[in-house]
C-alpha cells in the first residue's frame, strides 16, 4: 500500500514537470518580448504635487489657442490714383483751415500762419468765373491732376453760374471776391456800403453754386479794410493776401507771366500764387507755369475750409430780387427741362 502511493505522487510530479518543459520549449518568445516590451516601456509620470497644481492654478489666461494657426488679414487696399497723367505735378499735400476768427494767409499783408514748407505753393485764381479763360484754367489744372482756390466775384457768378459749379464740380475750392470788385479802401466808402459789399457776393455765390461757398475772402486790389477785417474776423471767414503776385492783369503775354511767378517764387522759396482766371494770359500761361514749377521742385498744397460760409437771409433775398441779375438767377432750370426736340 504504502508502495502504490508512492508510485502515484511520482507519477503526479514527472507529469507536471514534462508539461511545463513542453510550455517553455513551445513559447520562447513570448516571455521574452513581454520582458523587453516591459523593459522599453518609459516609467509613469509621477501624479501632480499639491505645489504644482497650485502654480497652474495661478496662470491667468487671456485667450484659447486655436485649433489651426488663423489666416493673416488681408492686406489694406491701396486706392488707384485717377490721374491719367503719370508726369504730373499733383497735390502733394491738403491741409484743413479752422476758420475760427478770421485767419489771415500770405505773408504780404498777414505774418502770423506761415504754414507752408520750403517749395510748397498754394495756386488760387480771383475774378472769375468767366467764358473761354475759366474753363481753359480748369482743363490745365485738370491736366496736371492739382486744385487751387477760385475767388469769385459774385455778379460774375450771377453771370456764368454754369462755370462756377463746374470749378466746384472739379474738387477747387470757392471762396468770394465781393460782389462787384470795389475798392473796399475807397474815398466814399462807408462800412454799410463795405458790409453790402462782402455779404452781397457771398449770397450771390452761394446762389450760383446752390451750396454754400468755402468762408474764403480775397480783397480786391489786396486793400485790407481795417473795419472790414474785423468784421470778417467776427463772421469767422478767412482772408488771403498772397506771396507771389503774377501782376497777370498787365502782362503782355504768357510767357510774362511764367517769368514773373518763378522769379517770385525763386526768391521766396515758397508761397501763395495770385492769378486771376478771368485772364487770357494767365490761361495760356498755366500749362507751362505748372510743368516749370514741378521741374523746379515746387509742390501744390490744397487747402480746403473745416466748415462753409453760412450767408444772411437778408441778403439772399437781395440776390434773389435784384432786377439788374440775369434771367439767369430767377430761373435755374437745366436747359433740357426748358428746351425739348420734338421733331428732327
Amino acid at each position: 500500500m504504502r508502495n502504490a502511493l508512492g508510485l502515484l505522487l511520482a507519477t503526479v510530479v514527472a507529469a507536471l514537470a514534462i508539461t511545463g518543459v513542453w510550455y517553455y520549449v513551445s513559447k520562447p518568445n513570448a516571455a521574452k518580448a513581454a520582458s523587453q516590451a516591459m523593459a522599453g516601456k518609459p516609467p509613469e509620470p509621477p501624479p501632480p504635487s499639491a505645489t504644482r497644481l497650485a502654480a497652474k492654478d495661478d496662470v491667468e489666461f487671456t485667450g484659447t489657442v486655436p485649433s489651426k494657426p488663423a489666416a493673416p488679414p488681408p492686406a489694406p487696399a491701396i486706392p488707384k490714383s485717377s490721374c491719367a497723367n503719370p508726369d504730373a505735378i499733383g497735390i502733394s499735400r491738403t491741409v484743413v483751415v479752422d476758420t475760427a476768427g478770421g485767419p489771415g494767409f500770405g505773408l504780404d499783408h498777414f505774418k502770423q500762419f506761415d504754414f507752408l514748407a520750403d517749395h510748397e505753393v498754394v495756386l488760387t485764381f480771383d475774378d472769375g468765373p468767366w467764358p473761354a479763360n475759366t474753363p481753359a484754367v480748369l482743363k490745365a489744372l485738370a491736366d496736371e491732376c492739382t486744385t487751387g482756390i477760385f475767388f469769385s466775384i459774385g455778379k460774375h457768378a450771377t453771370y456764368h453760374p454754369e462755370i462756377l459749379r463746374q470749378v466746384a464740380a472739379a474738387g477747387h475750392t470757392v471762396g468770394v471776391h465781393t460782389w462787384s470788385h470795389v475798392n473796399l479802401n475807397g474815398k466814399k466808402m462807408t462800412d454799410q456800403s463795405a458790409k453790402d459789399e462782402l455779404e452781397k457776393g457771398f449770397s450771390a455765390v452761394k446762389f450760383a453754386l446752390g451750396a454754400n461757398p468755402a468762408p474764403f475772402f480775397r480783397f480786391p486790389q489786396l486793400q485790407h479794410r481795417p473795419s472790414a477785417v474785423a468784421y470778417l474776423g467776427s463772421r469767422n471767414i478767412a482772408m488771403f493776401s498772397c506771396d507771389v503776385d503774377s501782376f497777370d492783369f498787365r502782362s503782355k503775354d504768357a510767357d510774362q507771366v511764367i517769368n514773373t511767378v518763378m522769379t517770385g517764387l525763386d526768391k521766396k522759396g515758397k508761397g501763395i500764387i495770385l492769378m486771376h482766371d478771368f485772364q487770357k494770359n494767365t490761361a495760356l500761361a498755366l500749362p507751362t507755369l505748372l510743368r516749370r514749377l514741378k521741374a523746379g521742385g515746387y509742390k501744390v498744397v490744397a487747402m480746403k475750409p473745416k466748415g462753409t460760409l453760412d450767408t444772411l437771409p437778408e441778403y439772399d433775398a437781395m440776390i434773389g430780387q435784384d432786377p439788374k441779375l440775369p434771367t439767369t438767377m430767377t430761373n435755374v432750370r437745366p436747359i433740357s427741362s426748358v428746351i425739348q426736340t420734338i421733331a428732327q
